[in-house]
């Protein structure tokens, strides 16, 4: 490599330049053009040489340190990390379904393995049989598995697991083993685990936002009954738990129909992202205030639900995802009730 390596800078994309930069390197990386354990130019070096101010470089260097990419030897520079391909963790991930949340999740675990591990993910669409097959073929192939159980019954509607796939999970070495988002009690062993307690996480996170949903006269919660992604039925039990001990006028819907019947002072509690977008066009259309007329609170943090002021009652996606790789990191082996948050904006 000379001395100072190429780095593609467009001054044209609306990509930042130190997204470029830490492209480039990790480009130069896979090519085989950078060598593990390579010192690589300073800060000033790569700045002069690139015409790129100082601090677009040192933030590129600060998220390749962050993801284990390059290390700092103080007095000597940087250094691609030296990583030894035979102390690598090779990580089954297999989740449930392609949501937002879902990616999040995966994105921040391996953000936070970095260069120890390599991750391979599948998608079972909350399909036993497709579970099964992928454990089938990849059993014995890993180093650790990380599955999410959530699956579709004959009526479409969720279930944790079956006795098949608790079989199959029983094929997994118990140290190899972390179940995430959902648990099922009745595996054998220790192993790792990092959940969510759908009932009692809704019913504290609504108890959380009381005073101001005491402003509303009644709680619709719109919870799909059938789906092709289900969720666990244990969020309405929660749901109904927080609205029979508060004394809560309440109704459940499946969903958000065309030319709903809103009436002024009701807040609803959505789940999937549909529900929201058509509840949020249907109060526009009829001229009604968010977050006075009517209240919305949505089930999963995402960044465009922030953007738009929406309130949130929500897992922590990035605690959970890394926790999951503490776990494997470290060989682990604990039973994790995952940080439920109450995150109040203007729909409230």
């Amino acid at each position: 490599m000379s001395e100072i390596f190429e780095v593609n800078i467009n001054e044209n994309s609306r990509v930042p330049k130190y997204k470029q930069i830490v492209d480039s390197i990790l480009n130069g990386i896979d090519a085989g053009e950078i060598k593990i354990g390579e010192k690589i130019p300073s800060i000033n070096e790569l700045s002069e040489a690139c015409f790129l101010s100082r601090d677009t470089v040192e933030k590129a260097y600060k998220e390749l340190r962050k993801r284990q990419i390059i290390e700092s030897v103080k007095g000597k520079g940087y250094y691609i990390s030296r990583i030894n391909k035979s102390d690598v963790i090779n990580i089954f991930f297999l989740i449930n379904k392609p949501s937002t949340y879902k990616m999040m999740i995966y994105d921040y675990f391996v953000n936070a393995i970095g260069t120890k591990g390599n991750v391979e993910m599948y998608i079972y669409h909350c399909d036993e049989t497709l579970f099964i097959n992928a454990l089938k073929r990849n059993l014995g192939g890993f180093d650790y598995y990380v599955v999410m159980p959530h699956f579709r019954d004959d009526q479409s509607k969720h279930t944790s697991s079956t006795q098949e796939v608790i079989d199959m999970i029983e094929k997994i070495p118990k140290n190899k083993l972390v179940m995430l988002d959902n648990t099922k009690p009745n595996i054998s062993g220790e192993y790792g685990s990092v959940f969510q307690d759908f009932a009692q996480d809704i019913y504290n996170a609504l108890k959380e936002g009381l005073e101001k949903i005491k402003k509303y006269d009644k709680i619709i919660l719109v919870y799909p009954n059938k789906s092709v992604n289900p969720y666990p039925f244990r969020i309405v039990r929660g749901f109904e738990k927080f609205c029979n001990e508060f004394k809560f006028d309440y109704e459940i819907l499946d969903a958000i129909y065309p030319d709903m019947e809103l009436q002024d002072k009701d807040i609803f509690v959505t789940i999937q992202e549909r529900d929201l977008v058509n509840l949020v066009k249907q109060i526009r259309q009829k001229n009604l205030k968010l977050g006075e007329d009517i209240g919305i609170i949505s089930y999963n943090e995402t960044p465009l639900k922030e953007l738009l002021g929406i309130t949130v009652i929500t897992t922590d996606f990035k605690a959970m995802a890394e926790s999951a790789a503490y776990m494997v990191l470290k060989n682990k082996k604990e039973q994790v009730n995952n940080v439920f948050k109450f995150i109040e904006r203007e729909s409230l």
